[in-house]
Protein backbone atom coordinates (compact mmCIF):
# COMPACT_ATOMS: atom_id res chain seq x y z
CA UNK A 1 0.00 0.00 0.00
CA UNK A 2 1.12 3.61 -0.93
CA UNK A 3 0.18 6.98 0.32
CA UNK A 4 0.33 8.29 3.50
CA UNK A 5 -1.32 5.47 5.60
CA UNK A 6 1.19 2.56 4.25
CA UNK A 7 3.13 0.79 7.18
CA UNK A 8 6.78 1.78 8.19
CA UNK A 9 8.86 -0.84 8.77
CA UNK A 10 11.02 -0.32 12.34
CA UNK A 11 14.18 -0.04 12.05
CA UNK A 12 16.92 -2.54 13.86
CA UNK A 13 17.98 -0.86 17.01
CA UNK A 14 22.07 0.13 16.71
CA UNK A 15 24.15 0.35 19.82
CA UNK A 16 26.84 2.33 20.21
CA UNK A 17 30.21 1.62 21.22
CA UNK A 18 32.15 4.25 22.70
CA UNK A 19 36.55 3.17 22.90
CA UNK A 20 39.19 5.89 23.90
CA UNK A 21 42.13 6.45 20.63
CA UNK A 22 45.15 4.56 20.98
CA UNK A 23 47.61 6.50 22.96
CA UNK A 24 44.83 8.32 25.38
CA UNK A 25 46.06 6.62 28.59
CA UNK A 26 49.44 5.43 29.49
CA UNK A 27 50.37 2.32 30.90
CA UNK A 28 51.03 1.64 34.42
CA UNK A 29 55.27 2.33 34.84
CA UNK A 30 56.06 -1.66 35.97
CA UNK A 31 57.78 -1.40 39.70
CA UNK A 32 61.16 -3.38 39.90
CA UNK A 33 61.33 -5.34 42.58
CA UNK A 34 62.99 -4.00 45.34
CA UNK A 35 66.06 -5.94 47.12
CA UNK A 36 65.90 -6.84 50.65
CA UNK A 37 68.28 -4.97 52.33
CA UNK A 38 67.80 -6.21 56.58
CA UNK A 39 65.37 -5.30 59.18
CA UNK A 40 64.17 -2.10 59.54
CA UNK A 41 66.53 0.88 61.18
CA UNK A 42 65.26 3.55 63.45
CA UNK A 43 67.40 7.05 64.67
CA UNK A 44 65.89 6.30 68.39
CA UNK A 45 63.89 3.40 70.01
CA UNK A 46 60.76 3.27 68.78
CA UNK A 47 57.75 3.71 71.23
CA UNK A 48 55.52 1.95 69.89
CA UNK A 49 54.77 -2.05 70.40
CA UNK A 50 52.39 -4.37 71.20
CA UNK A 51 50.13 -4.61 74.70
CA UNK A 52 52.31 -5.69 78.06
CA UNK A 53 49.58 -8.34 78.73
CA UNK A 54 49.93 -12.28 79.95
CA UNK A 55 48.34 -15.36 77.34
CA UNK A 56 44.73 -15.66 78.21
CA UNK A 57 41.51 -16.52 77.12
CA UNK A 58 39.76 -14.61 75.30
CA UNK A 59 42.36 -11.55 74.87
CA UNK A 60 40.60 -7.98 75.54
CA UNK A 61 43.24 -5.17 74.77
CA UNK A 62 41.35 -2.60 76.77
CA UNK A 63 40.99 0.80 74.69
CA UNK A 64 39.94 -1.50 71.52
CA UNK A 65 36.18 -2.82 70.73
CA UNK A 66 37.07 -6.12 71.38
CA UNK A 67 37.89 -4.92 75.45
CA UNK A 68 34.26 -4.17 76.02
CA UNK A 69 33.08 -6.55 78.56
CA UNK A 70 30.30 -9.08 77.16
CA UNK A 71 27.32 -9.28 78.86
CA UNK A 72 28.68 -12.57 80.57
CA UNK A 73 31.59 -10.79 81.67
CA UNK A 74 29.55 -7.99 83.34
CA UNK A 75 27.41 -10.50 85.33
CA UNK A 76 30.92 -12.32 86.46
CA UNK A 77 32.19 -8.70 87.90
CA UNK A 78 28.84 -7.72 89.32
CA UNK A 79 28.26 -11.20 90.87
CA UNK A 80 31.25 -10.97 92.53
CA UNK A 81 30.83 -7.28 94.08
CA UNK A 82 27.24 -8.40 95.05
CA UNK A 83 28.62 -11.80 97.01
CA UNK A 84 30.72 -9.68 99.13
CA UNK A 85 28.52 -7.12 99.73
CA UNK A 86 26.14 -9.69 100.99
CA UNK A 87 28.24 -11.59 103.34
CA UNK A 88 29.28 -8.42 105.19
CA UNK A 89 25.67 -7.77 105.06
CA UNK A 90 25.10 -10.89 107.01
CA UNK A 91 27.61 -10.45 109.57
CA UNK A 92 26.41 -7.47 110.19
CA UNK A 93 22.62 -8.80 110.43
CA UNK A 94 24.11 -11.41 113.08
CA UNK A 95 25.46 -8.72 114.82
CA UNK A 96 22.51 -6.87 114.92
CA UNK A 97 20.71 -9.72 116.34
CA UNK A 98 23.30 -10.59 119.08
CA UNK A 99 22.91 -7.26 120.04
CA UNK A 100 18.91 -7.50 120.20
CA UNK A 101 18.97 -10.88 121.88
CA UNK A 102 21.34 -9.35 124.58
CA UNK A 103 19.08 -6.36 125.25
CA UNK A 104 16.13 -8.64 125.69
CA UNK A 105 17.87 -10.21 128.10
CA UNK A 106 18.94 -7.09 130.15
CA UNK A 107 15.03 -6.18 129.87
CA UNK A 108 14.37 -9.80 131.44
CA UNK A 109 16.88 -9.71 134.28
CA UNK A 110 15.83 -5.56 134.60
CA UNK A 111 12.72 -7.43 136.44
CA UNK A 112 14.03 -8.91 139.17
CA UNK A 113 17.67 -6.77 139.78
CA UNK A 114 18.89 -3.34 138.93
CA UNK A 115 21.59 -3.14 136.08
CA UNK A 116 24.85 -1.87 135.84
CA UNK A 117 25.16 1.68 134.05
CA UNK A 118 27.74 0.42 131.69
CA UNK A 119 26.61 -2.51 130.61
CA UNK A 120 23.39 -0.88 129.75
CA UNK A 121 25.03 1.76 127.68
CA UNK A 122 27.25 -0.29 125.88
CA UNK A 123 24.15 -2.56 124.58
CA UNK A 124 22.60 0.15 123.91
CA UNK A 125 25.72 1.25 121.95
CA UNK A 126 25.79 -1.58 120.18
CA UNK A 127 22.30 -1.71 119.48
CA UNK A 128 21.97 1.40 117.65
CA UNK A 129 25.76 1.34 115.18
CA UNK A 130 24.77 -2.67 114.67
CA UNK A 131 21.29 -1.65 113.31
CA UNK A 132 22.44 1.55 111.57
CA UNK A 133 25.18 -0.39 109.80
CA UNK A 134 23.07 -3.43 108.72
CA UNK A 135 19.97 -0.32 107.22
CA UNK A 136 22.68 1.14 105.70
CA UNK A 137 24.33 -2.30 103.99
CA UNK A 138 20.53 -3.60 103.46
CA UNK A 139 20.39 -0.81 100.66
CA UNK A 140 23.54 -1.13 99.25
CA UNK A 141 23.37 -4.80 98.96
CA UNK A 142 20.06 -4.49 97.51
CA UNK A 143 20.80 -1.79 94.50
CA UNK A 144 24.03 -4.27 94.06
CA UNK A 145 21.88 -7.57 93.76
CA UNK A 146 19.03 -5.65 91.91
CA UNK A 147 21.92 -4.50 89.29
CA UNK A 148 23.37 -8.53 88.60
CA UNK A 149 19.55 -9.39 88.27
CA UNK A 150 18.87 -7.37 85.72
CA UNK A 151 22.13 -7.98 84.10
CA UNK A 152 21.62 -11.70 84.56
CA UNK A 153 18.48 -12.31 83.18
CA UNK A 154 19.48 -10.08 79.85
CA UNK A 155 22.68 -12.51 79.45
CA UNK A 156 20.78 -15.60 79.99
CA UNK A 157 18.51 -14.38 77.53
CA UNK A 158 20.98 -13.69 75.04
CA UNK A 159 22.10 -16.97 75.88
CA UNK A 160 19.35 -19.01 75.23
CA UNK A 161 17.89 -17.10 72.51
CA UNK A 162 15.07 -15.96 73.95
CA UNK A 163 13.01 -12.55 75.68
CA UNK A 164 13.07 -12.04 79.01
CA UNK A 165 9.24 -13.16 80.40
CA UNK A 166 9.09 -9.48 81.92
CA UNK A 167 10.54 -6.01 81.82
CA UNK A 168 12.92 -4.37 83.87
CA UNK A 169 10.50 -2.26 85.31
CA UNK A 170 8.08 -5.05 86.05
CA UNK A 171 10.85 -6.62 87.70
CA UNK A 172 12.18 -3.84 90.04
CA UNK A 173 8.60 -3.31 91.41
CA UNK A 174 8.38 -7.30 91.81
CA UNK A 175 11.31 -6.90 93.88
CA UNK A 176 10.51 -3.80 95.67
CA UNK A 177 7.15 -3.25 96.07
CA UNK A 178 5.28 -4.48 99.77
CA UNK A 179 3.03 -7.40 99.25
CA UNK A 180 3.52 -8.11 95.70
CA UNK A 181 7.19 -9.27 96.53
CA UNK A 182 6.27 -11.68 98.61
CA UNK A 183 4.78 -13.75 95.30
CA UNK A 184 7.46 -11.99 92.60
CA UNK A 185 10.56 -12.27 93.86
CA UNK A 186 10.00 -15.31 94.16
CA UNK A 187 8.60 -16.10 90.55
CA UNK A 188 11.34 -13.61 89.10
CA UNK A 189 13.96 -15.93 90.99
CA UNK A 190 12.60 -19.47 89.16
CA UNK A 191 12.57 -17.68 85.77
CA UNK A 192 15.83 -16.62 86.20
CA UNK A 193 16.92 -19.78 87.38
CA UNK A 194 14.86 -21.70 84.25
CA UNK A 195 16.79 -19.37 81.88
CA UNK A 196 20.11 -20.34 83.31
CA UNK A 197 19.22 -23.99 83.41
CA UNK A 198 18.42 -23.53 79.11
CA UNK A 199 15.05 -25.13 79.45
CA UNK A 200 12.65 -24.86 76.94
CA UNK A 201 10.34 -21.92 77.47
CA UNK A 202 7.30 -23.78 76.86
CA UNK A 203 7.56 -25.39 79.70
CA UNK A 204 6.55 -24.03 83.35
CA UNK A 205 9.47 -23.29 85.86
CA UNK A 206 10.03 -25.38 88.85
CA UNK A 207 12.12 -23.98 91.20
CA UNK A 208 14.55 -25.64 92.83
CA UNK A 209 15.63 -26.30 96.74
CA UNK A 210 17.90 -22.83 96.60
CA UNK A 211 15.01 -21.17 94.98
CA UNK A 212 12.65 -22.43 97.30
CA UNK A 213 14.49 -22.04 100.62
CA UNK A 214 15.16 -18.61 99.31
CA UNK A 215 11.39 -17.83 98.79
CA UNK A 216 10.56 -19.17 102.25
CA UNK A 217 13.17 -17.05 104.19
CA UNK A 218 12.39 -13.77 102.29
CA UNK A 219 8.81 -14.37 103.16
CA UNK A 220 9.07 -15.12 106.49
CA UNK A 221 11.83 -11.71 106.93
CA UNK A 222 8.69 -10.07 105.20
CA UNK A 223 6.21 -10.83 107.32
CA UNK A 224 8.76 -10.49 110.86
CA UNK A 225 9.30 -6.60 108.89
CA UNK A 226 5.51 -5.99 109.09
CA UNK A 227 5.54 -7.70 112.98
CA UNK A 228 8.34 -5.37 114.19
CA UNK A 229 6.21 -2.19 112.72
CA UNK A 230 2.98 -2.94 114.29
CA UNK A 231 4.82 -3.52 117.42
CA UNK A 232 6.22 -0.30 117.80
CA UNK A 233 3.30 1.11 118.00
CA UNK A 234 1.66 -0.48 121.12
CA UNK A 235 2.38 0.84 124.28
CA UNK A 236 3.28 -0.99 127.45
CA UNK A 237 6.37 -2.78 128.83
CA UNK A 238 5.23 -6.19 127.32
CA UNK A 239 5.09 -5.03 124.11
CA UNK A 240 8.60 -3.16 123.77
CA UNK A 241 10.16 -6.67 125.62
CA UNK A 242 7.94 -7.91 122.47
CA UNK A 243 9.21 -5.70 120.02
CA UNK A 244 12.88 -5.93 120.94
CA UNK A 245 12.61 -9.54 120.55
CA UNK A 246 10.86 -9.71 117.19
CA UNK A 247 13.33 -7.33 116.04
CA UNK A 248 15.68 -9.87 116.99
CA UNK A 249 14.45 -12.65 115.24
CA UNK A 250 14.01 -10.03 111.99
CA UNK A 251 17.89 -9.34 112.06
CA UNK A 252 18.45 -13.01 112.12
CA UNK A 253 16.40 -13.67 109.35
CA UNK A 254 18.02 -11.07 107.72
CA UNK A 255 21.22 -12.35 107.87
CA UNK A 256 19.90 -16.22 106.71
CA UNK A 257 18.51 -14.11 103.60
CA UNK A 258 21.47 -12.47 103.01
CA UNK A 259 23.34 -15.67 103.02
CA UNK A 260 21.20 -17.61 101.00
CA UNK A 261 21.07 -14.71 98.87
CA UNK A 262 24.62 -15.09 98.01
CA UNK A 263 24.35 -18.32 97.30
CA UNK A 264 22.00 -18.19 95.00
CA UNK A 265 23.94 -15.34 93.28
CA UNK A 266 26.95 -17.63 93.23
CA UNK A 267 24.89 -20.22 92.17
CA UNK A 268 22.96 -18.80 89.15
CA UNK A 269 26.42 -17.16 88.40
CA UNK A 270 28.48 -20.26 87.98
CA UNK A 271 25.44 -22.05 85.88
CA UNK A 272 25.39 -19.27 83.47
CA UNK A 273 29.33 -18.15 83.22
CA UNK A 274 31.03 -21.55 84.20
CA UNK A 275 34.56 -20.18 83.81
CA UNK A 276 35.87 -17.80 86.21
CA UNK A 277 38.16 -15.15 85.66
CA UNK A 278 39.71 -14.90 88.76
CA UNK A 279 40.21 -18.78 88.64
CA UNK A 280 42.37 -18.46 85.90
CA UNK A 281 46.38 -18.93 85.85
CA UNK A 282 48.02 -16.98 83.46
CA UNK A 283 49.05 -19.34 80.94
CA UNK A 284 53.54 -19.28 80.11
CA UNK A 285 55.40 -21.29 77.96
CA UNK A 286 58.33 -23.46 80.19
CA UNK A 287 58.84 -26.15 77.20
CA UNK A 288 58.35 -26.97 73.33
CA UNK A 289 58.91 -30.84 72.84
CA UNK A 290 58.63 -32.21 69.54
CA UNK A 291 58.32 -29.12 67.80
CA UNK A 292 60.09 -29.33 64.37
CA UNK A 293 63.27 -27.39 64.31
CA UNK A 294 63.32 -23.77 62.45
CA UNK A 295 64.55 -22.84 58.80
CA UNK A 296 68.08 -21.09 58.93
CA UNK A 297 68.53 -17.93 58.70
CA UNK A 298 69.49 -16.80 55.68
CA UNK A 299 73.09 -14.59 56.26
CA UNK A 300 72.65 -11.06 55.55
CA UNK A 301 73.76 -9.43 52.91
CA UNK A 302 77.18 -7.52 52.86
CA UNK A 303 75.83 -4.55 52.17
CA UNK A 304 72.25 -4.43 53.98
CA UNK A 305 71.94 -1.28 56.59
CA UNK A 306 71.39 -2.36 59.99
Amino acid sequence: MTGPHRHHRPSPRVRWVASPPPGAFRPRPVRPVERYDGPPAYPVPPRWGFPHLVWRTPTAVPGTPSGAPDPVERVRVLHRNAVTILWFLAGLAAVSAGAEFWRYALLAMSRTSALHVATVAFSDALEIVASLLTVVFCMIATAATLWWLVVARGAAADAAGQEPARSVGEVIAGVLVPVVNLVMAGSIAAELEHLVLGRPPARRPRPSRTVLAWWAVWVLNQVLMVLVIAWRFKDGVQAMADAVLLTALLNLSAAVLAGLTAVLVYRLTALLAPVRTDRLRPLQVRAVRGAPRPDLRTARPAGAAR
